[in-house]
């Protein structure tokens, strides 16, 4: 009866414990929806899990034994446990750390895919390198073969990554030579002188020493003035040409101890016709830069009588003629047109309307007049700017004050270019005396035309 006893309380204890297990043990369930595989030397996040007791989460009560080393392959135990009451619930997660990254194949020369050869240029098929995040350096596990002009590189690392890469060797040359030539693309020789050609350098992306190859085509004839261009052409091994141009501008020099008189503005009824009257009485030639305003006859007058017709400004308004290259060349190209149209004669002198130096055009836009220096020389003008300004516009309004103005700067030793405007009465009745003086002094007086060097300033913007 004794053992008896025993069994069935062993039983009933049993059977009470089942009954608790079932109806009072904690639940936990693991998200292992990732496989639970971490990258080598990635980064280790604690996967989902949930914990549940009579239908309530207890999550928050679950307790995590064990540690994950990304650092090291391996197979790594995680404990999630939780106690209520007599009851304690333990599940285990198994975190794997594995190597899932490929090894990485780089070329000395770029990437894979395409590459441009040179006609006859060897290629270097031991140009790569691989690196692998765990073995590191398998440069030397590469598998290299060539089948026509594809060469394929394959390697695989010791967690059984694999990598593969393609060149495709594409050999011919479809690069045109560059030929840069030295100085500038526009260049100036005086009248007589020895015309000694700047040079070139020419480079190529495949040929080497085309120097030697490169053809000038063209003439300059030092004795005649003009603009000569002469073309240089040069061919590389695979057949593509190159040109380029350079304008050889043969000048006659500015003489010292001559006073260029010019004058700007004009013509203006009153002054411009009073002025042309003195220098014809004075049998002295001048340059007159002109715009849109004033009679049409006066600059027939101007060209019938033998002075330099020169090229000013049409509106000689500063926020259309700089704001930019198209609407420089729009407002000078209309005052070209009406030289062209009153004489027939095709006027190539120019001057800019405050100067090539002017600082105000940076008000309109920055870095105009440098643009506008080089982009008139290519378009066949010369400007010309001043060595002695008269002051009539920069506060002087007494003829007698321009007269000594004027005189006090002339030199035998230098170029004479007086900045006048013949728009000012002043102007007109310093004349006279400017001119006495400077024949009573031995200067002599020319016009200026497309023919003398241009005289230039410092440009600021």
């Amino acid at each position: 009866m004794k053992a008896r006893y025993i069994i069935l309380t062993i039983v009933i204890l049993f059977v009470v414990y089942m009954v608790g297990y079932f109806f009072f043990m904690p639940s936990i369930y693991l998200d292992d929806s990732n496989n639970n595989v971490i990258n080598y030397k990635g980064e280790y996040k604690n996967p989902k899990y949930f914990a549940f007791y009579h239908g309530k989460d207890v999550s928050s009560r679950v307790k995590i034994n064990g540690h994950v080393n990304t650092n090291k392959l391996g197979v790594y135990k995680v404990e999630y446990s939780i106690k209520k009451g007599f009851f304690k619930k333990k599940v285990v997660r198994r975190i794997k750390v594995r190597d899932l990254t490929k090894p990485v194949i780089t070329f000395s020369d770029g990437e894979g895919g395409k590459l441009q050869l040179c006609p006859n240029q060897k290629y270097d098929i031991k140009n790569y390198k691989v690196y692998d995040n765990y073995d590191k350096d398998l440069t030397n596990k590469v598998k290299v073969t060539k089948k026509n002009n594809v060469v394929t590189y394959a390697v695989v690392d010791s967690s059984g990554n694999y990598t593969i890469k393609k060149r495709y060797l594409i050999q011919n040359d479809k690069e045109k030579p560059i030929i840069k030539l030295n100085s500038s693309d526009i260049v100036f020789s005086f009248l007589n002188d020895e015309f000694k050609d700047p040079g070139y350098e020419v480079s190529d992306n495949c040929d080497i020493d085309l120097n030697k190859k490169v053809k000038i085509k063209g003439t300059v004839d030092t004795n005649k003035t003009g603009i000569y261009p002469l073309t240089y052409e040069v061919a590389d091994s695979s057949g593509n040409v190159s040109t380029v141009t350079r304008k050889v501008n043969i000048v006659k020099k500015l003489n010292n101890g001559t006073i260029y008189l010019t004058f700007d503005d004009g013509p203006r009824m009153g002054t411009t016709n009073i002025i042309l009257d003195i220098l014809k009485e004075e049998g002295i030639k001048a340059t007159f830069f002109v715009t849109n305003r004033g009679p049409d006859e006066l600059i027939v007058r101007e060209y019938q009588e033998g002075h330099s017709v020169g090229l000013h400004t049409a509106t000689h308004d500063y926020s259309i003629v700089y704001s930019g290259i198209d609407s420089y060349f729009q407002d000078l190209y209309t005052v070209h047109d009406r030289v062209l149209n009153l004489t027939g004669y095709d006027s190539r002198i120019i001057r800019f309307p405050g100067g090539s130096s002017n600082t105000i055009s940076k008000k309109y836009k920055i870095g105009i007049m440098s643009e506008l220096v080089d982009e008139v020389l290519k378009r066949d003008f010369k400007y010309y700017d001043w060595s002695i300004n008269s002051g009539d516009t920069a506060g002087l309004t007494d003829s007698q004050d321009i007269y000594k103005q004027v005189i006090s700067k002339l030199s035998h030793d230098k170029i004479n270019v007086i900045l006048m405007h013949d728009i000012k009465t002043y102007t007109r009745d310093a004349l006279r005396s400017i001119i006495k003086y400077g024949k009573e002094n031995g200067y002599n007086f020319e016009a200026i035309t497309d023919e003398l060097e241009p005289l230039t300033q410092k440009v600021f913007n």
